[in-house]
């Protein structure tokens, strides 16, 4: 008896649950703290009441944090900056020029630069940003939307767009950037602190910043901002009436907007857009390459979102393949299971190259759980980097979900400009009654 595999494209449309923000817990912003002052960032007397964590963050002290974090405070402490403001106090007077010399702060006013003034979660995410490399100016964030671009781009799990914004909160968000990369992508913040000899490589890793091996909340943390949610419509009804008449997963590869589905997920449609788990939605511009056999597809997502609002880039996975993957590895799964939201599975692998009848190659098979709705969605290593495709289960088993391999992927020409889905939609029609009409 054949084995029935049921693909995870989930037909039953469901409102995405977007990533709720989650408030962080007084232990995770004292373990930040600590982690903080362990390398010379922040300083406290340890504990929730010693680093003041539920007090507000002040402007003078996320300028100071600021240039701690970029290694550059010894700089700063030499002098030969400037800055208009009349009002900083003396502790805080060389970082604050600095930040404002090299472009990372402003004022509020052309003479005040009020260093006592509570900081918002979005000024805080601007500062932060610009010393990353990121350029408001340019258009490549807003500071009314810096903290929602921190989480477009993966440097924060957390929703720091509205409420107080506290001490605590500001040295967890700190922490987080010290294992982003620089805009440039040439380092992470960490890297650069040691390159600079700020801190010692063998305190970093006594810390677990150097780590490459990632628990399931790093995966999730790093990972998530890449995944969305793909919402397909089969005709120009359904996209008129906006009502998705299937619901699956994907997955960015490159800044820009090339992303990675199964092939299922959209067959037969002709419009398509990818909601983020911060909820912003980005329509599907082109197919760039497909293999119904393979079952998979890569498509590219517009930069310009359906309120009209343009990114200057998105968060990405990188891929490795399954060369050196092994039975017994621990694997993650990322996807949209059910319409419900993004979320993370765990699981090993338990066979990397099990030969499935309707596939043309080799699945992954492992026990990290997929659903319906997680067809399109990523299959991860312990170091984040993408192995396969999540697309679909053994009916009748246990523990039993396939992922398609990424490898086809990694040698396929992506430099095209591609076909529309509805473009698509009208070769495959083709192609099927082609083949119906040779059987006949």
């Amino acid at each position: 008896m054949k084995k029935r595999i049921l693909a995870c494209l989930c037909a039953v449309v469901m409102l995405i649950a977007a990533v709720p923000a989650v408030s962080a817990l007084s232990g995770e912003q004292t373990r930040a703290a600590d982690t903080l002052s362990t390398l010379g960032i922040v300083n406290g007397t340890g504990g929730q009441s010693g680093y003041a964590l539920t007090g507000p963050a002040s402007r003078a002290q996320a300028a100071a944090v600021l240039v701690r974090l970029s290694g550059d405070a010894s700089v700063a402490a030499k002098g030969g900056y400037s800055a208009p403001f009349k009002d900083l106090p003396a502790w805080a007077k060389s970082t604050i020029t600095y930040a404002y010399a090299v472009g990372w702060v402003t004022g509020t006013s052309d003479t005040a630069f009020s260093p006592n003034a509570a900081v918002s979660g979005n000024a805080f995410c601007a500062m932060l940003l610009r010393m990353l490399g990121y350029d408001d100016a340019q258009g490549d964030f807003t500071v009314s939307g810096a903290a929602e671009f921190a989480r477009h781009i993966g440097l924060t799990a957390q929703d720091y767009s509205t409420g107080n914004f506290t001490r605590g909160d500001l040295f967890e968000l700190a922490c987080s950037a010290l294992i982003f990369s620089y805009r440039s992508g040439s380092q992470t913040v960490v890297q650069r602190l040691i390159s600079k000899g700020i801190v010692a490589r063998s305190t970093c890793n006594a810390l677990g910043l150097l780590n490459t091996q990632l628990t399931a909340r790093q995966i999730s943390d790093r990972c998530t901002a890449a995944m969305f949610q793909l919402d397909t419509f089969s005709s120009q009804d359904y996209f008129d009436a906006q009502t998705p008449s299937g619901n699956a997963s994907g997955f960015f590869i490159s800044e820009d907007g090339l992303a990675v589905t199964n092939y299922h997920t959209i067959k037969d449609n002709i419009y398509a857009t990818a909601t983020l788990s911060t909820g912003e939605i980005y329509p599907v511009a082109n197919v760039i390459y497909y293999d119904e056999d393979i079952d998979i597809a890569v498509i590219r997502v517009s930069t310009t979102s359906n309120k009209n609002v343009k990114t200057s880039g998105f968060a990405h996975l990188d891929l490795v393949g399954t060369t050196e993957l092994h039975t017994g590895d621990t694997v993650y799964a990322l996807g949209n299971p059910l319409g419900l939201g993004l979320s993370i599975s765990s699981g090993i692998v338990s066979d990397p190259s099990r030969v499935v009848e309707r596939y043309q190659l080799p699945c992954i098979m492992s026990t990290a759980d997929i659903s319906q709705g997680s067809s399109g969605g990523a299959l991860l290593n312990v170091y984040g980097q993408v192995i396969g495709v999540t697309s679909g289960a053994y009916v009748y088993g246990n523990s039993m979900y396939l992922a398609v391999p990424v490898d086809p992927v990694l040698s396929a020409d992506l430099s095209a400009a591609g076909q529309s889905l509805s473009e698509v939609a009208k070769l495959q029609a083709q192609k099927d009654a082609a083949a119906q009409t040779s059987e006949s």
